[in-house]
C-alpha cells in the first residue's frame, strides 16, 4: 500500500515520538509499503523518511515550492513531486495514497487530517485516517470529536472516517485490515 503520513516537522518535541516513528517507518518498509509524506528534512518527517530508507523502503515526497526554495527538502525522498501550494499538496496526497496515518503534529497535521476526513464524509473517497495516539498525543482531539458528535453536529460517528490506534500493535492491525480490504 501507499501509506500517507502526516506529522510534525519540528525537532523540539518528545523524544519518544522519534523512537516510535522510527519503529513505524522500519516496519512499513519491511512490509513493502511506500510512504507518501511532505518531504521536509526535519522533525518526525525526516525521522520517518530516514527509517524507511534504512529499512530498504521507498518514499514519495510531495513538496511545496516554498519548502524547496528554503532548501528544506529531505535527502531521503525517492520520488519528489513538487506542488505550488498546500491545497495541491493535500489533493495529491489523497490521490496518491491508500490510507493515512497521523503521527504527532501541529496545525498542518490537523489541517491534513480534517481535509482527508471531510472529503470522505461527502464521498470523494473511502480511505481512513488513523490517528497514531502515541503516549496519548491525540487524546484531547478524540475528546473534542466525541463532544462534537454528542452535540449532534456530525452526521455520522466520526470514527467512521477517523480511526484511533493507541499502540503500535493497534496501528499494525488497522493497517493490516485496510490492506485486506484493498485486496477484496
Amino acid at each position: 500500500m501507499k501509506i500517507c503520513v502526516f506529522c510534525s516537522a519540528n525537532q523540539q518535541i518528545d523524544y519518544d515520538f522519534f523512537d516510535l516513528t522510527r519503529k513505524f517507518g522500519r516496519w512499513a518498509a519491511r512490509q513493502g509499503h511506500t510512504i507518501v509524506y511532505g518531504g521536509v528534512n526535519c522533525g518526525l518527517m525526516e525521522c520517518l523518511a530516514k527509517a524507511v530508507k534504512e529499512a530498504g523502503g521507498q518514499t514519495i515526497g510531495i513538496v511545496p515550492t516554498m519548502v524547496e526554495k528554503t532548501g528544506r527538502t529531505s535527502d531521503y525522498v525517492d520520488v519528489e513531486i513538487p506542488v505550488d501550494n498546500l491545497s495541491d499538496r493535500k489533493q495529491l496526497m489523497m490521490d496518491q495514497s491508500d490510507v493515512f496515518v497521523a503521527l504527532p503534529g501541529g496545525l498542518g497535521t490537523l489541517d491534513e487530517v480534517f481535509t482527508v476526513a471531510a472529503s470522505a464524509t461527502i464521498g470523494y473517497h473511502q480511505k481512513p485516517v488513523i490517528l497514531y495516539n502515541m503516549k496519548g498525543f491525540w487524546d484531547s482531539l478524540v475528546t473534542m470529536l466525541d463532544d462534537l458528535h454528542a452535540k449532534g453536529v456530525t452526521r455520522k460517528d466520526w470514527r467512521t472516517y477517523i480511526k484511533v490506534a493507541s499502540t503500535f500493535e493497534d496501528l499494525q492491525a488497522a493497517l493490516a485490515a485496510e490492506a485486506g480490504d484493498r485486496q477484496l
